[in-house]
């Protein structure tokens, strides 16, 4: 399986991801308001399946970063993001979470829409990797798409996205295929479930961030 499963071609991703994932700007901005919290004066940070590379240009010009990482498995992806990221101290490198080399290297982790991509033993070990990359008491901050709790429940917050779609500009039939994606192309688990997971994986402390749609943040330390 790849790491990602990509509803949008990649010249027209950054355009269609507002179109389709409520707050999608928010997001970042919620993890930059916490790194900054964090007061940090100099650090690492790792962003795993980076797209086009929004995470490091939210970063870029806002913190003093030792060194920023960006991955993905999408070689077009990477272009574009590089394109876009001309500095020196972010790296861009083709490379499937599973297979992380770093130990101990980041003090944040980024994983923005990444994880319901993996089915539950592969999400285990891509959370596994992401916590062994970390050093001690290193942030890891993720976002991505939730199962509700119960059927009644999905077919709902189900609809509530699709309109969400349709008045950014979608049609019905546009955001009908999106939303048929679930439990389909991706594979999200409860929130619950989301942080038991982080727990098991050897996270001390995990937190809910942000939750709004279909979508939640957690925030976990080493």
């Amino acid at each position: 399986m790849k790491q990602n499963s990509m509803p949008f071609e990649v010249a027209k991703y950054d355009k269609q991801i507002k179109r389709t994932l409520p707050f999608y700007e928010e997001m970042m901005q919620q993890i930059v308001d916490i790194v900054a919290l964090l007061d940090l004066q100099s650090f690492k940070w790792l962003d795993v399946g980076c797209g086009t590379g929004k995470m490091a240009r939210t970063v870029l010009g806002i913190f003093d970063t030792e060194k920023m990482v960006c991955i993905d498995v999408e070689e077009e992806m990477l272009e574009r993001a590089e394109r876009f990221c001309d500095n020196e101290k972010i790296e861009f490198l083709k490379c499937d979470i599973r297979e992380l080399p770093y130990q101990e290297m980041f003090d944040i982790v980024t994983a923005v829409q990444v994880n319901h991509y993996f089915k539950k033993d592969e999400r285990v070990a891509v959370i596994k990797k992401c916590y062994n990359a970390l050093g001690e008491n290193g942030i890891y901050i993720c976002f991505e798409n939730f199962a509700p709790d119960s059927e009644e429940s999905t077919r709902l917050y189900l609809e509530h996205w699709k309109q969400f779609q349709i008045a950014n500009g979608k049609t019905e039939e546009e955001a009908d295929l999106h939303i048929g994606r679930y439990g389909r192309d991706y594979f999200p688990v409860t929130i619950s479930e989301s942080i038991r997971l982080l727990k098991d994986c050897g996270f001390r402390v995990v937190e809910i961030l942000w939750v709004s749609y279909m979508q939640v943040g957690i925030l976990a330390r080493k």
